[in-house]
């Protein structure tokens, strides 16, 4: 058991170096490209309605004009709920599917069809994306960061929501990137 947990505290340490690398060859510390991150993400909220926080009811408002909701207490996730769906949530282990495309904010001047996006929503060629909902232990849900998640915490299968992701809780691969990214994402039951 001591060897399992030394490789696994190496590993960990190996991809926290790889992250300071990442930042060092870029001339920036993580410290700053947190705080460019913070201004991309704001810098794009400026452009839209904020409400801080979650309904006391969880009743969202909903359509494009809807507000983004701060679904954390740091600001790192924000919800705008374009469809609330209908039926029952996701339960826990629950394989759901979803679709989706995403925008990187960093160069967010406030016109997002000028951003670089990429995504499965538009072309159905691609196969849909899935997780098991709250299982981070499968390497196929917690590639995806827990973000992704959140919605399905206050709204049922079903629903599309555009979801501002800070890096931490983005694509486990990314997180040293700190990079913010918008993603408008629709969930879906699974078939089986």
């Amino acid at each position: 058991m001591k060897i399992i947990s030394k490789i696994l505290s190496a590993m960990i340490l190996g991809l926290a170096f790889a992250g300071v690398l990442q930042s060092c060859e870029s001339g920036k510390s993580y410290s700053e490209l947190l705080n460019e991150e913070n201004m991309a993400v704001n810098r794009f909220l400026a452009d839209q309605w904020v409400i801080p926080g979650i309904p006391a009811d969880t009743v969202f408002e909903v359509g494009p004009e809807a507000p983004y909701y701060m679904l954390d207490d740091e600001g790192n996730i924000y919800m705008q709920v374009l469809d609330a769906g209908s039926g029952e949530k996701a339960q826990d282990d629950e394989l759901v599917y979803f679709r989706f495309q995403r925008y990187n904010l960093s160069n967010y001047s406030g016109d997002l069809d000028a951003l670089y996006s990429e995504g499965n929503q538009d072309d159905l060629t691609q196969a849909a994306t899935s997780f098991r909902f709250q299982n981070f232990t499968l390497p196929s849900s917690s590639q995806w960061g827990s973000g992704i998640q959140l919605p399905l915490e206050f709204l049922p299968i079903g629903c599309e929501v555009n979801l501002v992701v800070k890096s931490q809780f983005g694509w486990n691969s990314e997180i040293s990137y700190v990079i913010p990214y918008l993603y408008h994402i629709r969930y879906y039951k699974s078939q089986i």
